[in-house]
């Protein structure tokens, strides 16, 4: 049987078979992002009690930019229906309500590796690490389904480290493929920097900040975007193609339009073709 982390449609959230989680455990803050301050393990106040969102189709003009850019990679369902056997937090005790809030994050954490574990293994220059990439997918995938008790003794930070290694290894491949100068700019401060029309391919971009960045028409096919931070940064007309590591929460959360160009890995937000 087919593992369902090798396809990357069961590593986005399905808020069909999740319990609200993301809009449980989640703490937030009053802010441009937010409308309102939630404290970590406290229901959203637009949660129903169908665990939906009641505000759903208007929280960008609600205030609540921050939920329409977040994904949890599949990690509400596991909890959900895995983890806690279908097991309404509603409906149980206020013990097992606080250990799915305190679980949800740390599976989290483990499904989004396993999205850029699963990409690897997509990417044709990373086959000289293939098998140490399916290697530690099992071995991630086998974390996630441990008891609550061993998910919140479980390192993820330590894990994390060792899943690094391997994601270096595969950028490297990927990126001396792509020909040119490869540029470094991992961790790089580039908030509000002018990049209109860079060239950026095969660039290093791992970690780096660019928020509200002028990336209208850059080339940044064949980059290494993982953790870079593109919240409002402007992919207009900008070419990701072949860019590797970038998961739908980042384009959530920049700004691009019908010429932008992105890998088939991600889809395209609705909110690029409507401004609010």
């Amino acid at each position: 049987m087919r593992d369902h982390t090798t396809d990357p449609a069961g590593l986005r959230g399905d808020c069909e078979r999740c319990f609200g989680l993301c809009c449980v455990a989640l703490p937030f803050a009053a802010s441009v992002d937010f409308a309102i301050d939630k404290q970590a393990g406290e229901p959203c106040p637009n949660l129903r009690g169908d665990h939906r969102c009641g505000i759903h189709a208007e929280l960008r003009t609600r205030g609540f930019t921050g939920c329409t850019v977040y994904d949890c990679f599949g990690a509400g369902q596991k909890v959900s229906q895995l983890t806690f056997g279908g097991q309404d937090w509603r409906t149980g005790s206020r013990e097992r309500a606080r250990r799915m809030a305190e679980v949800f994050p740390v599976v989290r954490q483990l499904h989004e590796l396993l999205w850029y574990l699963t990409e690897a293994l997509t990417l044709p220059a990373a086959r000289p690490v293939h098998s140490d990439l399916r290697r530690t997918l099992r071995q991630t995938e086998a974390l996630t389904r441990q008891t609550p008790e061993e998910l919140l003794a479980l390192d993820v930070g330590a894990h994390r480290q060792e899943v690094n290694v391997l994601l270096l290894r595969t950028s490297g491949l990927v990126r001396a493929g792509t020909g040119g100068r490869k540029k470094n700019r991992r961790g790089a401060d580039l908030m509000g920097a002018r990049l209109k029309g860079a060239d950026l391919a095969g660039a290093d971009l791992r970690g780096a900040y660019l928020i509200a960045a002028d990336l209208t028409g850059a080339d940044l096919r064949g980059a290494d975007l993982i953790g870079a931070d593109l919240r409002d940064t402007d992919l207009t007309d900008a070419d990701l193609t072949g860019a590797f590591f970038l998961t739908q929460p980042q384009v959530n959360a920049a700004r691009g339009g019908p010429g932008t160009r992105l890998p088939g890995s991600v889809t395209r937000p609705a909110h690029w073709t409507v401004r609010v």
